[in-house]
């Protein structure tokens, strides 16, 4: 860590992002991106950056799932006190709707490394006296309300989120991180600095280069519908700001205010989050020059306590440095197993108490927790209840742990959910399997720790690139995944985990009726028998180790970030 101690306090990074997973308690994310997030900022402490971050407070968090005995979700607002977790501050800014001035005031929340580095964490909050009823509203939910509700949140976050900074004395920015699309908005109020500092009454292409200097952009997914959209006349009447249509090759495209392009039109620097989202990022913006950094995990946080002592023991320092964790290779296979066992016994405990499905110790446990989206294809294991039955009475037995929530508005995704628990039922003789309801911070650290097989079924190529996978790795999980997103990096057949289904060579021949093939192929032929030969699986644990875990880390990746975006 002594490197970053020539980087001085003017050289701020300010990272923007509509969620961030702060801390166990705090609903201020809904999934990979806000943990990834967090993950960036706890490695940016631990290596003493001078970062700060910008994010909104949400007082009715994402949401509270709960699932009745056929898989339907009900959601429920999350209850939290704001203030046992932050320190409001006294600075008020100011941003403008449809011309009424909506007052916005932050709280602080101080990411701190073991060594007591801190890193601040401001969430913006509209809910206050002062403002009307609806706009108080503003910081409630995280991806709730309509178009117009999510406008202007990202108003009140990127335009908000750089006048609360500069109030707060951040006046030295080096460069603005947008973590996605949501914070582009901050573009806007950098280009109304540079104006008025050419003393111009409002800002013109010459500004464009200005702040370009300033900014870097991550994209994170192939899906439409995490790029956002706004219809211009709705732009117009919230902004009433000229200078947007003067500059429609800026702001505009194909009709709308694109919040991916106005962050790929002024940033100097943009990347995808795995080499293979690289490719698939150039085929859906073919005339911008984008760069990969592949995502890691904070390794610190995700290896579980069973698994943190035996690094102690063996690896002394792996927590300052992760690459150290490729030694792993020379621990001992009945200390790995052992480590193992002790999370999976946890593991299985917890969710017997939590679902009363009677799982076993002994029998391999299968993991899938994601967002329950279609793309991600949850119930893709399910396809043929058949040939399932038939492969396990052949190769052995399996039982397999799901958790994941649907966005309110999904019905195909909430759909998904309801398929798994048909399955459920009509497996109930031959397979266990459970759905732990409400998917969170804290479920994940159990689940990617006790787990036999973290499985990963995306349709391709929309897994940009997936966290849990690499958080498996660490407490040497190995991944049975489609060949999509950060695996095809990490996946060495039978020596990290394994991949089923079409190459991305060939990916236009792939059906869910021939993954699902491929699958249940590689389950019968390769997957169970290698856990039941219990020297060959722990061998394959401890390459995840040392090839998945020493690399794919957020240690790894902020370097790369420092290197290729921050100090150029």
């Amino acid at each position: 860590m002594v490197v970053w101690k020539m980087v001085i306090d003017s050289d701020t990074i300010a990272y923007f992002s509509m969620e961030i997973a702060l801390e166990e308690g705090l609903p201020t994310y809904s999934g990979g991106l806000g943990v990834l997030a967090g993950d960036m900022l706890r490695s940016a402490a631990d290596l003493r950056l001078p970062f700060v971050a910008v994010t909104l407070l949400y007082r009715k968090g994402y949401f509270y799932q709960k699932l009745n005995p056929q898989g339907t979700q009900s959601e429920m607002p999350v209850e939290w006190i704001v203030s046992d977790f932050l320190h409001e501050l006294p600075q008020r800014i100011e941003v403008s709707v449809e011309g009424r001035k909506i007052q916005v005031r932050a709280w602080q929340y101080l990411m701190k490394s073991e060594e007591g580095y801190s890193i601040p964490v401001y969430l913006l909050d509209t809910d206050l006296p002062e403002n009307s009823a609806w706009d108080r509203t503003l910081t409630h939910f995280l991806y709730g309300g309509d178009h117009y509700y999510r406008f202007c949140q990202e108003i009140v976050l990127g335009i908000g989120g750089v006048r609360m900074l500069r109030s707060l004395g951040y006046n030295q920015i080096r460069r603005f991180h947008m973590n996605e699309g949501h914070a582009s908005l901050l573009t806007l109020e950098l280009l109304d600095e540079a104006a008025r500092q050419a003393k111009k009454e409002m800002f013109t292409h010459e500004e464009v280069e200005i702040v370009k200097n300033q900014c870097v952009f991550t994209t994170h997914t192939p899906v439409a519908a995490g790029h956002d959209k706004f219809p211009l006349d709705m732009v117009a009447k919230v902004l009433r700001r000229e200078e947007i249509f003067n500059m429609k090759e800026v702001f505009c495209c194909e009709g709308v205010l694109n919040t991916t392009y106005l962050a790929l039109n002024l940033s100097h620097y943009v990347n995808g989050v795995a080499k293979r989202h690289k490719e698939i990022s150039h085929l859906m913006f073919a005339k911008y020059t984008i760069d990969s950094i592949t995502n890691g995990v904070h390794a610190a946080t995700w290896v579980s306590s069973s698994f943190q002592e035996l690094y102690d023991k063996h690896i002394p320092g792996w927590r300052e440095d992760n690459f150290s964790l490729r030694s792993a290779l020379s621990i001992p296979s009945p200390e790995i197993w052992n480590a193992h066992f002790t999370q999976k016994k946890m593991l299985i405990e917890y969710v017997n108490r939590e679902a009363n499905e009677g799982l076993d110790f002994n029998v391999l446990t299968i993991g899938f927790a994601r967002r329950s989206a279609t793309y991600k294809r949850g119930d893709l294991l399910f396809r043929d209840i058949a040939k399932l039955k038939e492969l396990v009475d052949k190769a052995g037995p399996i039982q397999i742990i799901y958790a994941g929530k649907a966005h309110p508005q999904d019905q195909p995704g909430k759909e998904v959910i309801k398929r798994i628990f048909k399955a459920k039922e009509l497996l109930r003789q031959s397979i266990k399997v459970v759905y732990l309801e409400n998917y969170d911070f804290e479920m994940a650290q159990k689940l990617v720790s006790g787990v036999d097989i973290w499985l990963n079924t995306p349709q391709t190529p929309m897994e940009a690139s997936g966290t849990s996978g690499m958080k498996a790795a660490l407490n040497g999980i190995p991944m049975l995944s489609i060949l999509d997103g950060w695996w095809v990096e990490g996946c060495i057949e039978n020596i990290t985990g394994w991949a089923f289904g079409e190459s991305p060579q060939n990916e236009t021949a792939a059906t869910d009726a021939s993954d699902a093939r491929a699958l249940y192929d590689k389950l019968e032929h390769v997957v169970i028998p290698t856990f039941y030969d219990r020297s060959r699986f722990i061998n394959v644990m401890r390459h995840c180790i040392s090839l998945n875990g020493s690399f794919f880390n957020t240690q790894r990746m902020l370097q790369q970030y420092v290197a290729k975006a921050y100090f150029l």
